[in-house]
């Protein structure tokens, strides 16, 4: 794997003889908040200020964020090689020749709705993340995989053919996935002094 450790994480020799990626808890991660950073930091919090006033004055802010979320979803879409466009998905009851493509975007959709709704009943947890990624593999391509649960076996990205030895990037294995989510879970919703910001 062409990729070095670095202050993102660690990579780690399992026992099949290749390395995997591990992120370092984010908790245990030291901040140094420098003057540049604190200039960006508050250029953030300036930016998201006057977006929060141009909401404000949106007629319709639900119909606003719909469309939104329907522009994410063709292009989180798109990463892995779906094939149809924001118009394909307004126009989606039509007879449409990219209906699979389209049935995929629009349960990214639904499922980003699904998560919003269900953050007003439970916290940004492990749960929802699997409630929600049931949602978006729903009768689509990839249903086969285990939607709702995650997975149990190692993967890799890199080109057509290429082993673990030879990939781009391999992700933690199963076992450091969860030991890491775990992290993650708990970084979360621990009581910090760090702005939810820098936290994100």
């Amino acid at each position: 794997m062409k990729l070095e450790t670095n202050r993102a994480g660690i990579l780690k020799r399992m026992q099949s003889d290749y390395e995997c990626f591990i992120p370092h808890n984010l908790k245990e991660l030291k901040l140094d908040i420098d003057d540049q950073l604190q200039s960006l930091i508050n250029k953030a919090y300036l930016l998201l200020g006057r977006l929060d006033g141009m909401a404000i004055t949106l007629p319709d802010i639900d119909l606003f964020v719909s469309m939104y979320v329907q522009k994410e979803a063709v292009i989180s879409s798109q990463i892995e090689g779906t094939q149809a466009s924001l118009i394909d998905v307004l126009q989606k009851d039509r007879n449409n020749e990219k209906i699979k493509d389209t049935e995929e975007i629009v349960n990214y959709i639904k499922a980003t709705n699904y998560a919003f709704k269900r953050l007003e009943e439970l916290p940004l947890c492990m749960r929802l993340i699997k409630e929600t990624h049931s949602v978006l593999l729903s009768g689509v391509r990839g249903n086969e995989k285990s939607p709702g649960e995650f997975r149990k076996s190692q993967n890799w990205i890199g080109y057509t053919g290429c082993t673990l030895n030879t990939a781009s990037f391999v992700p933690p294995s199963p076992e450091e996935m969860e030991h890491s989510l775990s992290d993650l879970e708990k970084y979360i919703h621990e009581d910090s002094s760090i702005s939810n910001l820098i936290k994100t």
